[in-house]
């Protein structure tokens, strides 16, 4: 048989494609076979009728197998492999149908492995391997190709048009083939040699191949070899889009690189921009590391800044501002957050671990973080801690970040009036910082640290701007996920920031701030709490910062006791660790000086470090006397007991108050002299004792400013004292505002004043009955030994406040003879007299005596 005709590809003599014509592939297919074929066995390709294939021989059998077949009448038969990684195939591991080929050409290379190039003749059926060594030898049988008669030419016709049309396209589409490749398909005349030939160059696995080969039907094969095309065009098609996406990437980039070079060689010939450029790239490449972690917004300005930084000569003012611009931006956890470790028993372990007592305090934070682990944002109010110092409100948050495994970043806002220290500096001032929330989340690299407002009610307010209303927006949960810092000017998302504010009273915060809030308030402590406090916290951090070791160290509770009640009276507990720090560094001092190896402190060794004691029950010494009351104060650093005194002198019915009273306390004085007065008939005070006395009411710690009327009842009750001689009984402590009418009204700060009153060592206290539901809220052991009367009116508490007996008749004692009356000319009717603080005299209000 004469070999095909080839066509040449342009430019490459060594690249031919055979075409065959039609009675060329006929005499293929009638040309005789041997009965047994040697056979030749493929990986990952599969060899068809008419089409030409180079193969490199590995394989010691195979080139035994092509040398003896070149040497003689050069025909075999060629089988696919079923697995590649099969290296010595048997006849279980072949397909059954293969092709019988003719080897054209045998190469020896230099390396001493062998070439050859074969062309499939007809399709053949292996019946049986003959022969497994040295090489597979098999007897086959021709496969007879079906009579193309059967079919409809017009259908075949158009399939085949089909198949070229899209072979064409593949082969524009395909950067790898030469143009010559589509015009040499226009050229095959033969139906069943395109589909071959094409079937041969198809980009499928072999399985797939060599179901086109066992295709009997022209026409079915050539629908199988159209599917396979039209997926290939789909497959270019996208690639080709990829490729057209990737080059337009890569041609910018380029240009943007020519460009910035051309920029740095004209920089460097004019002696400009070699830092600012090294420095430009530098963020650059720190920009590219961070990519996942930014907002396209923030990308797009750092673009925008280290080009200009790129283009500005290091000497120039506005270098450091971009720099400083850009390096900010970089060091803010835009999208990195720490993970919570939501963990309620683990929370719950760690609260009580860092805090004794504060069980209601407690409680609410581990509701808040129980919402949190459900709902899985941070849309909810902001916690404020509310109380005396040193109760351990900052500890808390704290012991709530190592609870959520968060950082901790504490902001104190004490003493703040600049606005801009919230919300930071315009970029066009000198020197301009981003505000204190930024900065914050700076240092604690993450996204959701847990974030402490240190004193949040000591603000300040001035020409610089209000503190307080730049706040409105960091903590409303609704809006503070696009807060914007002045010097930013990029939206940045606070809403996973967790805020806990501080605050020691809550009526310096304005009230739009305070409504963003959720109070927790937090009371002092009880004596027992505090030494509880004392033996597991104090104590041992006092050893620890002063270099002693739990053994060379004791202090017994009735000293720990004699610390709390005599030398410190507050709510919290910062006073009580520095004097017992103080009591610790007197025995560091023997230790360290050789006089003692150890130090044993009990109650009578406690004078000897901190002195005399400084504070004593001596209510019982100021009320011996009447006109003498005990009121119960509230104070922002917990409560705390006050005297009232009242004494008369011969005058003209005026009344004197001082002790820096504020205006509220001396209404409440002036309403109890009213009720007195009143009530004079029922309390047995003769008439003679409010037009011929003066009346003077004292509370001392003048120096102090006092205001509120929590001291109502102390007021009556000292005014009903001194007019009718009874004492006021001197174990008893009151608290309660009063009306015209005689009621008692209910007041705040219930526990920390019954607290007070336990440490002055009182045993009763008198309270308005609507503040019942305040008592039952302390613990038991903070109560535990006083005694607690509720009153709904004065003349209620008058009976247990006053002793039953006077010490002398005041109608004796305030009884004015008929002649002394006469020399004294008493105020005209409507215009009595009040002096308070410090003589200044004031007329009192109509009818008030």
């Amino acid at each position: 048989m004469t070999p095909p005709r080839p066509y040449r590809l342009a430019g490459d003599p060594e690249q031919s494609i055979p075409l065959l014509t039609p009675d060329e592939e006929r005499q293929m297919h009638e040309a005789d076979l041997p009965e047994t074929l040697p056979v030749l066995t493929l990986r990952n390709t599969v060899l068809y009728p008419g089409v030409v294939l180079p193969i490199t021989v590995g394989r010691d059998a195979t080139l035994k197998l092509v040398k003896d077949a070149y040497a003689g009448e050069r025909l075999v038969g060629v089988v696919a492999q079923k697995r590649a990684e099969v290296e010595n195939p048997g006849p279980d591991d072949l397909y059954r149908m293969g092709t019988a080929a003719t080897i054209l050409k045998l190469i020896k290379m230099p390396d001493g492995s062998v070439s050859i190039v074969i062309q499939g003749q007809r399709r053949i059926e292996v019946e049986e391997y003959t022969q497994l060594d040295p090489y597979l030898e098999a007897r086959v049988r021709a496969v007879e190709e079906p009579e193309t008669d059967g079919d409809d030419p017009a259908e075949l016709d158009a399939r085949i048009r089909s198949v070229k049309e899209l072979a064409v396209q593949i082969v524009n589409l395909s950067p790898n083939l030469p143009s010559e490749a589509a015009y040499a398909i226009q050229n095959i005349e033969s139906p069943g040699f395109l589909v071959h030939f094409i079937a041969s160059n198809l980009q499928i696995d072999v399985a797939k191949k060599q179901e086109l080969l066992e295709t009997r039907p022209l026409l079915d094969r050539s629908q199988l070899v159209l599917d396979h095309l039209e997926q290939e065009i789909r497959v270019l098609e996208i690639s080709e889009e990829i490729r057209s996406k990737v080059k337009t990437d890569v041609d910018q980039q380029q240009r943007e690189f020519f460009l910035r070079q051309q920029l740095k060689a004209i920089q460097d010939e004019l002696g400009e921009a070699e830092g600012s450029s090294r420095e430009a790239d530098e963020l650059r490449d720190k920009m590219d590391e961070r990519l996942p972690d930014l907002p396209d917004d923030v990308v797009e300005t750092l673009e925008k800044e280290l080009t200009k930084l790129a283009r500005t000569n290091p000497a120039s003012p506005e270098y450091g501002v971009v720099r400083n611009y850009a390096e900010t931006i970089l060091d803010l956890p835009w999208d990195h957050t720490s993970e919570d470790t939501l963990d309620l028993a683990r929370a719950e372990k760690v609260l009580d671990e860092d805090h004794y007592g504060l069980d209601d305090v407690k409680k609410r934070i581990l509701e808040y973080l129980a919402v949190l682990k459900l709902k899985g944002d941070m849309k909810a109010p902001i916690l404020a801690f509310y109380g005396p110092p040193g109760v351990g409100k900052t500890s808390l948050g704290k012991s709530i970040a190592r609870a959520l495994g968060r950082e901790f970043h504490r902001i104190s806002l004490g003493g703040v009036r600049d606005e801009a220290e919230i919300r930071g500096h315009r970029r066009t001032y000198i020197g301009a910082l981003p505000g204190r929330i930024v900065q914050g989340l700076r240092k604690a690299g993450t996204s959701n640290p847990v974030f402490m407002l240190d004193e949040v009610d000591k603000l300040g307010t001035d020409f610089r701007g209000d503190p307080s209303s730049a706040l409105l927006e960091v903590l409303d949960p609704e809006q503070n996920d696009t807060f914007n810092d002045h010097y930013l000017e990029l939206d940045y998302d606070l809403s996973r920031v967790l805020f806990i504010a501080t605050a020691n009273y809550l009526d310096s915060i304005p009230a739009p701030l305070r409504d963003r809030m959720e109070i927790i308030e937090i009371n002092g402590y009880t004596p027992s709490e505090k030494l509880a406090i004392a033996r597991r916290y104090l104590v041992p951090r006092q050893l620890e910062q002063n270099g002693l070791r739990e053994d060379q160290f004791t202090i017994t509770e009735d000293a720990l006791l004699l610390l709390i009640e005599g030398y410190t009276r507050e709510s919290g507990v910062r006073q009580l660790e520095r004097t017992i720090g103080s009591v610790v560094r007197g025995v560091a001092k023997t230790v360290a000086v050789g006089d003692a190896e150890r130090g044993d402190v009990a109650a009578d060794d406690v004078p000897g470090f901190l002195g005399a004691r400084k504070h004593f029950n001596d209510a019982a010494e100021r009320t011996e006397v009447p006109g003498v009351a005990t009121g119960l104060a509230w104070t922002p650093v917990g409560g705390d007991i006050l005297f009232v005194e009242a004494s008369v002198s011969r005058g003209s019915g005026r009344m004197t108050l001082t002790g820096k009273l504020g205006d509220v306390m001396r209404e409440s004085a002036q309403a109890a002299s009213s009720w007195v007065r009143a009530h004079a008939d029922e309390l047995g005070i003769p008439a003679d004792a409010f037009r011929y006395w003066d009346l003077h009411v004292h509370v001392p710690a003048g120096a102090i400013p006092k205001d509120g009327p929590s001291a109502g009842v102390a007021m009556t009750a000292a005014l009903a004292s001194i007019y009718t001689r009874r004492c006021v009984r001197h174990d008893l402590a009151m608290t309660g505002e009063i009306t015209l009418r005689g009621l008692v009204l209910p007041v705040g700060g219930i526990k920390e004043k019954v607290l007070a009153a336990r440490r002055a060592g009182l045993s009763c206290v008198v309270l308005p009955e609507k503040n019942r539901k305040d008592v039952e809220e302390i613990k038991d052991e903070a109560v535990e030994g006083l005694e607690v009367h509720y009153v709904k009116r004065i003349t209620e508490a008058l009976d247990v406040l006053l002793e039953p007996d006077p010490v002398e008749d005041p109608a004796e004692l305030f009884t004015v003879p008929d002649a002394e009356k006469r020399l004294t000319a008493p105020p005209a009717p409507g215009a009595p007299v009040v002096v308070a603080n410090g003589g200044v005299e004031e007329p009192a209000p109509p009818g008030v005596r």
